[in-house]
């Protein structure tokens, strides 16, 4: 593959990632945000992990689909970033073609699990403030762990279609992908054939699981919030909206950046290339650094447990 630009060929044995196109003399300065950011999100979601694992009392539905975030967010900044900084600092650029569309498969898959983790939080917030008697009876460990199975599957099953349609196109034009990551749609803009298939099944997944997702949490919250307001004291109305909280969070930071850039990728054409790869980076790295800062600042028993943890205190 002498000239990959112009060689003809099916199925190439290397991508070639870019990294982020027209900053490449500035990537070893944007790798210090993205190390800083990558670093705090492992340490932040091992630490969450850690403190449910260690204190009987987190041992309950909630925090269970806590730590089910904080590994759906390890294993997305896992299959992200090492490849990235590896770009960066080593100029690493090539990915051979089966560990392009595993990363494709492994991102695809995380980020539609981390929204069907967010549906769950909010069935689990829905039934311990509308139906409260009934919350230890209703999400039971085996229950919340087919939820999670149930989780796994689908976005396992969901994704599946993403590399299998890449390994099936042939590709004719080039092997440069101007990114630092093995996307779905940037690899289908390289294939010399008819790739509609992939952008409508792209369409179809959006809706299908993030978007019966947002209807789910959306009517939930809805249910939550008619309960909250028929609370009789203000008191009562504000520490019920308080266990709410940190999950809408966490939802709002998650949705609205990725609404924005699918919205910037289907109508920003004007838009700089290398700033639409570098949004992309910085969300796909904002929640897994985010989600264990947020819950662990704006949940008292988990804050409560890590300042034991720093001080040294008794249980």
């Amino acid at each position: 593959m002498s000239d990959s630009n112009t060689t003809d060929f099916t199925n190439p044995s290397t991508f070639i990632l870019l990294g982020i196109p027209g900053l490449e003399a500035a990537h070893v300065w944007i790798s210090i945000p993205f190390c800083a950011m990558y670093a705090i999100a492992i340490l932040g979601n091992f630490t969450v992990l850690f403190i449910v694992k260690t204190e009987p009392s987190l041992h309950g539905p909630m925090y269970y689909f806590i730590c089910m975030l904080a590994v759906t967010d390890l294993g997305l900044s896992t299959s992200t970033v090492p490849k990235m900084l590896s770009i960066f600092w080593f100029n690493s650029r090539e990915i051979d073609f089966s560990a392009c569309l595993t990363q494709m498969y492994f991102i695809h898959s995380f980020s539609a699990m981390e929204s069907g983790i967010f549906a769950a939080m909010a069935l689990d917030r829905y039934v311990a403030i509308c139906h409260p008697l009934r919350h230890s009876t209703i999400l039971t460990n085996s229950i919340v762990a087919m939820i999670g199975l149930a989780m796994v599957l689908r976005c396992g099953i969901f994704s599946l279609p993403y590399p299998f349609l890449a390994r099936q196109w042939p590709y004719c034009r080039t092997n440069i992908i101007p990114q630092t990551l093995c996307v779905h749609m940037a690899v289908a803009k390289l294939a010399c054939a008819d790739t509609h298939i992939s952008s409508y099944y792209g369409l179809f997944v959006q809706f299908s699981v993030m978007g019966l997702d947002v209807i789910f949490i959306v009517v939930s919250y809805i249910q939550i919030l008619r309960a909250i307001f028929s609370l009789p004291t203000k008191d009562a109305r504000i520490k019920t909206f308080g266990t709410c909280s940190s999950h809408l969070f966490v939802i709002l930071a998650f949705y609205i950046p990725r609404l924005l850039i699918s919205l910037l990728y289907r109508f920003g054409q004007n838009v700089a290339l290398n700033f639409h790869v570098l949004i992309s980076n910085v969300y796909l790295l904002m929640p897994p650094m985010l989600n264990p800062i947020i819950y662990g600042v704006r949940t008292k028993q988990i804050w409560d447990r890590l300042l034991r943890l720093f001080t040294h205190e008794g249980p």
